[in-house]
């Protein structure tokens, strides 16, 4: 049976708890047990799909097609458990089962509120699919106090009567915040917080406290006396250098050991962290650098390429290189020339968007980079706005373009109306919902042999993530072939186009999928790890 590990967070937002609760995943795991995470978002969206990635962060897509909070990256890159449409849920989502519910009449007329009806949603996502693991870790976004929240907290504190008391385990992470005007610590916004949780009935068996410097052991007693937890579970979370320093940070500091203490668990098996400490042996003996310009129009939050920034640094990790990325709003290629924000770059890579808005710019990088033979990787919107470059430049085709933005008379790049997955036949159009128009999830490709790409994966067939609504025109292909650009990845079908490549260039590579989602910090994407490499090779030639 399942052990439930709920995860809140107090004081503000974004302090980590995905980062907390993935390592306390990979800890779990370290001792021999099975884990599984999942992510319980209030927010009103049905899901982040929609939602402007300068707000939220990036949307991470699962194999089976779910548009998820990017928490859960955080959970697969540190536990690599591939994570499930049954793993993310909004109050949006919950909020339209039970209306679509109540107007089919299957409350037979009975009045619909929120407990039980919402609370007893929420419980069922929970429990869900739980038999096959040793602990189901859970996360509630958002802090307490906030007014969506309540029903999840109101579904947690049930469910700990509900499964026994015995079964579940509250982990609360707060704020600890150093004043400089007094020059001291403040536990106050912890004690506060704690006390709004104990209000609504959660008491927390633990207390994580966030901090960019040590905490005195006198603050740490008088956490544990004010909140009723025991001083071995006050567990200091003190910033470090390194995101996947998180798990021995915090085990150095008894969070596993108390939780499976909590549950009268013993170690199934020594712990191994054999791979966590050679993380951290090559990320403090990087020997080279590189640089990567990343040409994008969601610069303004980094998390809204967080799989994409982590890919990178996975490839660089493991190949002792450090990557300085630099970010290029896409809009400012549009009125200067490239040059004068790329000529001193090792690589440049242009990310998935959506919108015409920066288009311009990000092309005339592409076209950067193709004439001044700097390696070139393309995902999802980087691969489109490569074949209208190209279709544009070598076709002469000066209209080219994607009817994203409007007709054109050359659609290099179209919205595809049926495709196929596995055996089944997927159908869109312009009247579809826009979170059902894309092209979601783990789709396959057939690669050319002989090109780059098979060489990189060391594989005739492979497997992908997408997110997109739009398709390169295969109608374009063999005209495009006629230049020298091979399309090295199809569709099993051989009707969507997946990579190109151009064999004629140091490095140039675009892709309609998203290979940062699948990247590890273990395991790193032999897409990336080839682009860092080729990066490094036109760093030496400086």
């Amino acid at each position: 049976m399942a052990r439930f590990i709920f995860i809140t967070g107090g004081v503000v937002s974004s302090l980590g708890k995905g980062l907390s609760s993935a390592s306390l995943g990979a800890l779990l795991q370290s001792h021999g047990y099975k884990v599984k995470l999942r992510k319980l978002d209030p927010y009103l969206n049905v899901d982040p799909g929609t939602m402007n990635p300068i707000q939220h962060g990036e949307v991470f897509v699962t194999d089976d097609g779910a548009e998820t909070d990017l928490d859960l990256g955080h959970y697969e890159r540190f536990t690599d458990v591939s994570a499930t449409k049954f793993d993310n849920i909004t109050s949006g989502k919950i909020y339209q089962d039970i209306i679509q519910k109540e107007r089919k009449g299957d409350y037979l007329g009975g009045t619909v509120q929120v407990i039980p009806h919402v609370t007893d949603a929420i419980k069922e996502f929970i429990t869900q699919y739980t038999d096959d693991v040793d602990f189901l870790l859970c996360e509630i976004g958002g802090t307490v106090g906030d007014i969506e929240a309540l029903p999840f907290f109101e579904a947690i504190r049930q469910l700990r009567n509900e499964l026994n008391p015995e079964n579940c385990l509250f982990i609360h992470l707060t704020l600890l915040p150093f004043i400089a005007a007094a020059g001291e610590l403040k536990t106050k916004p912890t004690q506060h917080s704690v006390k709004e949780l104990t209000s609504i009935g959660i008491q927390p068996d633990i207390i994580i406290l966030r901090c960019d410097r040590d905490i005195p052991e006198d603050e740490r007693k008088k956490i544990s006396s004010f909140c009723n937890v025991p001083f071995s579970r006050i567990i200091p979370a003190v910033d470090v250098g390194n995101i996947y320093d998180v798990p021995m940070n915090l085990h150095q500091n008894g969070l596993d050991s108390e939780v499976l203490s909590i549950f009268n668990l013993k170690q199934k098996n020594k712990p191994n962290f054999i791979k966590w400490k050679k993380i951290s042996s090559n990320a403090s003996s990087l020997e080279e650098s590189v640089k990567v310009s990343i040409v994008g129009k969601y610069i303004q939050l980094q998390d809204a390429y967080k799989s994409l920034d982590e890919a990178i640094y996975h490839a660089g990790l493991i190949n002792k290189i450090k990557v300085n990325v630099e970010w290029i709003d896409s809009e400012l290629l549009e009125s200067s020339p490239p040059i004068d924000y790329l000529d001193s770059t090792d690589a440049i890579l242009v990310p998935g968007g959506f919108g015409q808005r920066g288009s311009e710019g990000k092309i005339n990088a592409i076209r950067f980079a193709r004439e001044k033979k700097v390696p070139y990787l393309g995902i999802c919107f980087g691969m489109q706005m490569a074949i209208v470059e190209m279709s544009r430049s070598l076709l002469k085709l000066p209209g080219a373009n994607t009817t994203e933005f409007g007709d054109t008379d050359h659609p290099v790049v179209d919205l595809m109306k049926q495709w196929k997955k596995g055996k089944t036949t997927q159908k869109r159009d312009e009247n579809t919902d826009l979170g059902g128009t894309m092209r979601l999830g783990a789709y396959d490709a057939v690669l050319k042999k002989g090109s780059k790409v098979n060489e990189i994966y060391k594989a005739n067939k492979i497997n992908e993530r997408h997110r997109h609504r739009w398709e390169v025109n295969i109608d374009y292909k063999k005209h495009l072939e006629n230049q020298g650009v091979v399309f090295s990845g199809l569709s099993p079908d051989g009707k969507l186009p997946e990579i190109i490549e151009l064999p004629d260039h140091p490095w140039f590579v675009a892709v309609q999928f998203h290979p940062e989602l699948k990247s590890r910090p273990f395991n790193p994407h032999p897409l990336f790890v080839s682009y860092i490499l080729a990066a490094r090779e036109k760093s030496r030639l400086v």
